[in-house]
């Protein structure tokens, strides 16, 4: 019988985003509040024994080289197994929506692949690959909302009230680089603290990315409008393009323009493949 998973890959909405300085090397420090939510993609794994990686799109057509692969590749390098596998990507997610779909894909990869190829790779080993293909990839390979800190790669575990947000992704999409190379970029916050985020997660802090956005890509601000028009305040996640708000349990959701993508979403207490790895820390190797 062969070895078979299907997993998701939810994606994550940052309820603020503060840039609070820059490094020596040209990596920007932040401070945010990464949150999960239940929409996601779907991977489909299969395990083969002749050492090849493949991928089939099933839903929409995938960059040659997208982080799926890239994350099997990283791993099979890592641990030098002579196994492969087939991958199956239902892509449900929006690119260059700042929602982390891709790092979802390479973390719920590097796990699913953990598992089927029996490594038994620690949550930090996984970690420390997932880092080399984005920021955000520890974050989704931890499993827990978060508080997040430097470039990424400081996670500290945190509760957000459970809640429904309207997400809205504009048809244009933006690319990242061209946001924090932008010289208006804000780069100076002042360092914000959990606490003062805990008394008030709804609202806290804001998006020091979403004026570079709103200016090289006018989706953002019709979005931000169009919530608006229902009573909603809308900000940006990430880099964007996508924007979302809070919505009341009683929220009736209007035809949205054609130019726009709505999906109305669940916040997550935790990823649904959340300790698939051991922590080093938990078993003390």
């Amino acid at each position: 019988m062969k070895a078979l998973y299907d997993i998701p890959a939810p994606a994550k909405l940052n309820l603020f985003l503060h840039i609070t300085g820059r490094r020596a090397d040209g990596y920007h420090l932040l401070q945010s509040a990464f949150m999960l939510i239940d929409w996601a993609d779907t991977l489909h794994f299969e395990r083969r024994t002749d050492g090849t990686l493949s991928r089939e799109d099933l839903l929409k057509p995938l960059p040659a080289d997208d982080l799926v692969l890239r994350a099997a590749r990283a791993l099979q390098t890592a641990s030098g197994t002579t196994q492969g596998a087939h991958i199956g990507v239902e892509k449900r997610l929006p690119a260059q929506a700042g929602m982390g779909g891709g790092s979802s894909d390479a973390a719920s990869t590097l796990l699913a692949l953990n598992r089927l190829w029996q490594l038994d790779f620690s949550l930090e080993r996984l970690a420390a690959i997932g880092l080399t293909l984005g920021a955000d990839v520890p974050f989704f390979l931890h499993g827990r909302n978060a508080w997040v800190e430097g470039i990424g790669e400081q996670i500290t575990p945190l509760d957000v009230p459970h809640g429904q947000l309207l997400v809205v992704k504009p048809d244009a999409g933006l690319e990242t680089a061209a946001i924090f190379s932008d010289p208006t970029l804000k780069r100076d916050s002042i360092a914000a603290i959990i606490s003062g985020f805990a008394a008030d997660p709804y609202s806290f802090g804001h998006n020091d990315l979403q004026p570079v956005a709103q200016k090289l890509c006018p989706g953002v601000t019709q979005a931000i409008d169009w919530l608006a028009t229902l009573g909603l305040q809308g900000r940006m996640t990430g880099s964007g393009s996508a924007v979302f708000a809070w919505a009341p349990p009683s929220l009736r959701v209007p035809k949205a323009p054609d130019a726009m993508e709505v999906r109305l979403c669940s916040n997550l207490d935790a990823h649904p493949l959340a300790g698939w790895a051991t922590s080093d820390r938990v078993v003390g190797r």
